[in-house]
């Protein structure tokens, strides 16, 4: 449970501060500084990414973790990488962001009733995080959660490490996660009992492996959207 008073702007600024993984911050740090020959002369933003979206979003995206050269470096959820501009292009055209593209923290990018967030929020090498990793990471989802529960309808997941890592962070949170655990699919829906329904929604990872060899196409992730955006009951 967050702190009683505790906003999820307060949450997300105490989160860029968190050294908890000291394998996670070796890598954002040792990447931060010797950065990627095409962005030689941008700061990176080397820290843990907070969340991206309003605090009262209807629904919720869930990554893996923030990309060394893309989020690492410019300290906004899937924001400066191929990835990102699949997803924010989506999003885009089925009505839950603003601009189809996502090139920096300013660049007025504004997102509708959804929020971005992850499992680890730590740039992690090879993009992949350990299982300690990610159950010391969370907390903060935990508490991301909690406060976004009198909101939140529907949850998007993107690939299966982060539906693994969701389940038990929304058993603690007071959602009734039946048993076997639901499996995760492309276009798998659960709905859970909870503080309110959640629907629960699987979607191939808008990894470049998946986009590249035809996985996941732009159609099955603009289909996801869709559908998780009429769960959440947000309009136009």
């Amino acid at each position: 449970m967050a702190p009683v008073g505790r906003t999820l702007a307060e949450l997300d600024a105490d989160l860029t501060e968190c050294r908890a993984c000291p394998r996670l911050v070796e890598w954002r740090e040792h990447v931060a500084e010797t950065k990627r020959a095409a962005y030689a002369d941008e700061t990176y933003w080397g820290r843990p990414v907070p969340g991206f979206g309003p605090a009262d979003a209807a629904l919720v995206i869930v990554g893996l973790a923030p990309a060394a050269h893309g989020a690492n470096r410019t300290g906004r959820m899937f924001t400066g990488d191929r990835s990102g501009d699949v997803l924010y292009r989506a999003m885009y055209d089925v009505g839950l962001a603003s601009q189809p593209t996502a090139t920096h923290a300013g660049d007025g990018l504004e997102l509708y009733g959804t929020r971005i967030t992850s499992p680890v929020h730590c740039a992690p090498p090879a993009n992949k995080p350990t299982p300690a990793e990610r159950d010391t990471c969370g907390g903060w989802l935990a508490e991301e959660l909690d406060l976004l529960a009198p909101t939140v309808r529907a949850i998007v997941v993107l690939g299966a490490f982060g539906w693994q890592a969701l389940l038990p962070v929304l058993a603690r949170a007071g959602w009734e996660v039946p048993r076997p655990r639901p499996t995760f699919g492309h276009a798998a829906h659960v709905e859970l009992a909870g503080p309110a329904p959640l629907h629960l929604v699987g979607c191939y990872h808008v990894s470049q492996q998946n986009t590249f060899t035809g996985r996941l196409t732009p159609e099955m992730l603009r289909d996801v959207l869709s559908s998780a955006k009429e769960l959440a009951g947000l309009q136009g």
